[in-house]
C-alpha cells in the first residue's frame, strides 16, 4: 500500500489499509488517525471515516478513508470479507466470544474429525442467519447490545448471508480453525455458535482476524504505529 504522507494529498482522498490491533474498535482507528493528520500536518478539519467494523476482540485489516475518498465507504461496506476463526467448542458465552465468561457447558469429547467436515459443509453457500443478542443492530430505535446488557429479551430475526467458502485450518478437540470467506452482514461469532449446535455442543469464538477486504490484502496493511512514525518523519522533513 503506498501513501503519500502530505496535507494535499489526504484531502483529495487516499485509501488506508489499516491492521487493527486487539482491544482496538474501528472508531478508534479513526479517531487516532485524525488527531494525528492534525498534530503532524496541522489539519484543523479533515474528513476520515472507516469502511466496516471490526469487533474488539478481533484483529485484522480495516479500511479507512481520508477526505474526498469517504465517498467511496459505500463500495467498499459491500464487498466480501475473508476471516481466520479459532473456536472453542465444549461451551457457549451470552456474546458467543471471549467478551464474556461461559454461561453453559456442553459435551465435546464424541466430536469426530467426520463430524466436523460433514458440519461446515451445510454452512457454505447461502444460508439464514441469527445474529448476536450483543451487537449494534437495531432494534426499535435501539442498539442490540445495549438492550441485552439491561437484561431485556431481544429477538433478532434471521437474515439471509454468503459463505462462500468455509475451509478447517486445524482441528484439535475443542479447538477448531476455520478460513471464512462470506458475504456483507455475516457474523462470524454466530457461525461459531451454529456449528456447535450442529455438533451437539455448544462453542464460542476465540480469536478473530479479517485478512481480506474484497481485493485488499491484510498483508498490505500498515500497522497504526507505523503510520503515526512515517507521518512524524514527514512533518519533520
Amino acid at each position: 500500500m503506498h501513501i503519500e504522507y502530505s496535507e494535499e494529498r489526504f484531502r483529495e482522498g487516499q485509501v488506508l489499509l489499516i491492521n487493527k490491533p486487539l482491544e482496538w474498535t474501528s472508531f478508534d482507528i479513526v479517531n487516532k488517525i485524525r488527531l494525528s493528520l492534525k498534530r503532524y500536518l496541522g489539519i484543523k478539519k479533515i474528513k476520515v471515516g472507516h469502511a466496516g467494523t471490526l469487533d474488539p476482540l478481533a484483529t485484522g485489516l480495516v479500511i479507512v478513508c481520508t477526505g474526498k475518498a469517504t465517498k467511496q465507504i459505500d463500495q467498499f461496506l459491500g464487498m466480501d470479507k475473508q476471516y481466520t476463526a479459532d473456536v472453542r467448542l465444549g461451551a457457549t458465552t451470552p456474546s458467543f466470544d471471549l467478551e464474556m465468561e461461559p454461561d453453559k457447558h456442553y459435551p465435546h469429547e464424541h466430536i469426530t474429525d467426520e463430524m466436523v467436515h460433514e458440519t461446515i459443509t451445510k454452512f457454505t453457500g447461502e444460508i439464514e442467519q441469527i445474529p448476536p443478542m450483543f451487537s449494534a443492530l437495531k432494534v426499535n430505535g435501539q442498539k442490540a447490545y445495549e438492550l441485552a446488557r439491561k437484561g431485556k429479551e431481544i429477538e433478532l430475526k434471521a437474515r439471509k448471508i454468503t459463505i462462500s467458502e468455509l475451509k478447517v485450518l486445524s482441528w484439535n478437540n475443542p479447538d477448531l480453525k476455520l478460513d471464512v470467506s462470506c458475504s456483507k452482514g455475516t457474523y462470524i461469532r454466530s457461525l461459531a455458535r451454529d456449528v456447535g449446535f450442529d455438533l451437539n455442543s455448544g462453542a464460542h469464538l476465540t480469536g478473530l482476524i479479517r485478512t481480506r477486504i474484497g481485493p485488499y490484502q491484510l498483508v498490505d496493511s500498515i500497522t497504526i504505529e507505523d503510520f503515526e512514525k512515517n507521518l512524524a518523519t514527514f512533518a519533520t522533513k
